[in-house]
């Protein structure tokens, strides 16, 4: 079979709704059901195929650890063909210790592990991506030589992935690919692609499972889940559960092992994000899918580290990241369903300038209150709140709920001390994650899975970022959008974080504001008039009592230090330029009135520069706030306010005056003086 170059038959969808759930327990059927992207017919012959093999690649410990004590000679043999090289690493180990020459060689060593584990097969390559996001589980000499583990192991014979495709579909690929690249264009631990051409003329990518893939896997977690048991009953210091790291990555590793399930993941992702501007994600063809095989829509692309390419073919790398990012965040903070693994080879550039995303098979969920608290641990580094930022660890679960935080507050402080003079954002997060890794293997914090993934996600990310511009910040630029949710996510978490952000000790913290008004402008998705909806809405709720109180309080003082200005002004005018000494000069407003009033200058300044906000356009908005029930008692709160301090004012100047009449009675000059 021969390869030829086709431009692309499929043109990205433009305009999707954005959804806000899409339920996985629906399954495949449903998404299938539901994809825009295929026909009627296609659907049904899609069902056909996927119920045809129904059931499902599971990891199963119990099951694996039943069939395995069955087999003592097979698992022997595994023992022996891991043990030779993995007591070879551990004697060089015990050398360095031996003579204190750990530090020296740990560079070396850590070399040699990587090796190591390529060495042993797909489950150990796995492991060792996995640990690379574990600073709890590995010295940090370690962890920056397992990022550099390449997926990559040569390929198996033609023969073998072509019987498997007549296995899984049905039909000899001669009679599903009218061409299919005599060699595979990629082989990875789990499986190989092809580039092909369906019979109807669509490119394609024909992703290959590898022979007795589930076997070798599964053999070598059982005898790592046994050790791992092992080991954690005989050192009481390992503080982390090593069995339920095992299970979940076996978990990983068995999802990402069947085809259907990446399926299932690229249309879930495609219903999620394929709204989002200039982010692409290929069909699946599921006629043409299984258990085994996968076919894909081929992606003419350009990889984003290729820079010279992209930028002869007019497109901008750093547009793109910028895109990127954004779908991150929309990943990991919105919906929670994310690309765990966005390597520069599942990042392409294609020809009309889009983010095309590959590759579902590593997929991660973030739960909405582990969301809520990545915002709140963000907001915090930001405007560094480090006791603030110690206890998000707690709800995160990165320590137990009775630890000492005393020792770890100051701890952070000092990881982020290298921001001192300029804002955390410029921090990038290889930076932060490599001193935080030093943290978590001094102190007792454990890495909870979901967010070892999300490391693994973002560093890469910023990886290719910076790869492509030495300065970017991926913090700076997902400030805006985390300012953004905070101001208009009418989640209660948010709402509280938003609280304890703006207030401290009960005075209002109006840099916080300005500061979150202004980063949320540069967010694309700002909406304004949605802001200003929900923020009336919420300070007109019950939860909001307590913002609402202390905001007209606030608002008050700031009213109150502007007409206290206009009154002395006034008399000062009137008494120095006029001539009428008679008439007393009204007092100033105090500094702390003063304050409040330039802050409140400053945010309408702020808002006058949003986008969105045009007074005229705004005037149906604004009528309809003014008749809005809470809009009308914040009005009568403001007004009451008001009143209660010019009366409070005039009883104690009559009280004043009265003190004053009382001791010019006894001293007439006094009288006189004041008249």
């Amino acid at each position: 079979m021969i390869v030829k170059t086709i431009p692309p038959t499929s043109e990205p969808i433009e305009g999707e709704p954005q959804l806000t759930e899409v339920v996985p327990e629906n399954g495949t059927e449903a998404l299938v059901l539901r994809s825009p992207r295929l026909s009627a017919a296609q659907k049904q012959q899609a069902l056909v195929n996927i119920q045809s093999d129904s059931e499902p690649i599971r990891y199963d410990p119990v099951e694996i650890a039943a069939h395995y004590r069955k087999r003592p000679l097979q698992v022997l043999r595994r023992i022996f063909a891991v043990l030779g090289p993995t007591l070879s690493f551990a004697f060089g180990l015990w050398w360095d210790s031996r003579w204190g020459v750990v530090v020296k060689n740990d560079s070396r060593r850590a070399i040699q592990l990587r090796e190591l584990l390529t060495g042993l097969g797909p489950a150990y390559i796995k492991i060792g991506q996995a640990l690379s996001t574990r600073p709890d589980l590995v010295p940090p000499a370690y962890l920056e030589e397992l990022t550099r583990l390449q997926d990559q192991l040569p390929p198996f014979p033609n023969e073998i992935a072509y019987r498997f495709i007549e296995e899984e579909l049905g039909a000899p690929p001669e009679e599903i690919y009218t061409e299919l690249s005599p060699a595979p264009i990629a082989a990875a631990s789990l499986g190989q692609v092809y580039r092909g051409k369906l019979q109807t003329g669509e490119e394609v990518a024909v992703k290959v499972q590898r022979p007795d893939l589930r076997e070798r896997i599964a053999i070598d977690l059982y005898i790592l889940r046994y050790l791992a048991g092992r080991a954690q009953k005989t050192f009481k210091r390992i503080r982390s559960d090593l069995v339920g790291i095992l299970d979940e990555l076996g978990d990983r590793i068995f999802e990402e092992m069947d085809y259907i399930h990446e399926g299932e993941n690229a249309e879930r992702f495609f219903q999620l994000y394929g709204h989002i501007k200039d982010v692409y994600v290929p069909r699946i063809y599921w006629e043409y899918t299984n258990r085994r095989v996968l076919t894909m829509e081929w992606i003419n692309g350009t990889k984003l580290t290729q820079t010279v390419e992209i930028r002869d073919q007019g497109i901008d790398a750093r547009y793109l990241i910028e895109v990127g990012v954004q779908c991150s965040l929309r990943q990991l903070l919105e919906h929670g369903f994310f690309h765990a693994d966005p390597h520069p080879g599942n990042l392409l550039a294609t020809p009309d300038g889009k983010l095309a995303y590959l590759d579902f098979g590593m997929m991660s969920e973030v739960l909405p209150h582990q969301r809520y608290g990545l915002i709140e641990a963000i907001v915090h580094v930001v405007n560094r709140d480090f006791e603030g930022l110690a206890n998000d660890y707690v709800k995160l679960d990165f320590l137990s709920p009775d630890t000492d935080l005393t020792p770890i507050i100051p701890a952070f402080a000092r990881v982020f001390a290298d921001a001192q003079g300029a804002s955390v954002a410029e921090l990038n997060i290889k930076s932060i994650t490599d001193e935080l890794s030093a943290l978590m293997y001094e102190y007792p914090f454990r890495v909870p899975p979901y967010y070892a993934l999300i490391i693994r996600s973002l560093v890469t990310l910023e990886g290719i970022a910076i790869y492509i511009d030495p300065n970017f910040k991926v913090l700076s630029e997902a400030y805006p959008y985390v300012a953004k949710r905070l101001l208009t996510d009418p989640a209660t978490e948010l709402r509280t974080s938003l609280q304890n952000l703006l207030f401290k000790e009960g005075s209002f913290r109006w840099n916080r504001l300005e500061n979150l008004l202004r980063n949320a402008r540069k967010n694309q998705d700002y909406d304004f008039n949605l802001a200003l909806n929900q923020g009336v809405e919420f300070l007109s709720s019950e939860r909001g009592a307590f913002i609402r109180d202390k905001l007209v309080d606030e608002f008050v003082n700031g009213l109150n230090a502007l007409g206290k200005n206009v009154l002395h002004n006034f008399t000062y005018l009137l008494r120095e330029r006029v001539g009428l000494t008679a008439i007393n000069e009204a007092p100033a407003a105090t500094v702390e009135q003063q304050q409040t009033l330039e802050h409140i200058k400053r945010i309408l300044k702020i808002l006058q520069d949003t986008r969105g906000f045009d007074p005229v356009q705004m005037a149906p908005q604004l009528t309809q706030l003014l008749i809005n029930p809470g809009v009308q008692r914040l009005g009568q709160q403001i007004t009451q306010r008001l009143l209660q301090k010019a009366i409070t004012s005039l009883i104690r100047e009559l009280l004043a005056a009265e003190e004053v009449d009382q001791k010019a009675t006894g001293n007439p000059l006094l009288l006189f003086q004041r008249r």
